[in-house]
């Protein structure tokens, strides 16, 4: 399985844009609270505005390292000064280091656009950082941290069967 199933992408594009928002900024939140480096390796390219626009939704994101801030829009993408696009499971098997980046880009699963140096740096900066989003999620759910992580554990695994592997 490598684009988002209908079923779950439907709730999300009838979503208010300003709750998808929400929950995305909470989410990297968590992600930049227990990795606050991570960002520090971009050097000159942490003013980068880095687009990420999955197909299979009809969002786009936009991450500005050096204020830690996180968009979401719809319609067309925003301005950016590299974009990905690409299935959400791989932009997110990406973000934890799960999926070879060359293979997917080289596939052309995924697209990139704009500063390809940027991009390979952003790279760079994530490929040390161990994200886990199931964890991340986990910690978001208070009491009910056990079964959400467990449960995005499962759908992590079956969204990236066969695509488990790290960058280099």
């Amino acid at each position: 399985m490598t684009s988002l199933s209908p079923l779950l992408a439907k709730p999300v594009d009838l979503a208010p844009i300003w709750l998808v928002e929400r929950v995305a900024r909470s989410i990297f939140a968590s992600v930049l609270k227990a990795h606050p480096d991570v960002f520090e390796r971009l050097d000159t390219y942490r003013q980068t505005r880095y687009g990420f626009s999955p197909t299979d939704l009809r969002l786009h994101f936009t991450v500005v390292p050096a204020t830690r801030t996180l968009a979401v829009s719809r319609g067309q993408p925003p301005l950016s000064d590299a974009r990905i696009e690409g299935p959400l499971v791989l932009l997110l098997g990406l973000l934890e280091g799960r999926c070879d980046a060359d293979a997917l880009f080289f596939s052309r699963e995924l697209s990139v656009t704009g500063d390809m140096e940027a991009m390979l740096a952003l790279r760079n900066a994530l490929d040390d950082s161990a994200i886990d989003l199931p964890r991340e999620l986990g910690a978001l759910a208070g009491p009910f941290s056990p079964l959400v992580a467990g449960t995005a554990r499962y759908i992590r695994s079956k969204a990236l069967e066969g695509r488990d592997a790290t960058w280099n």
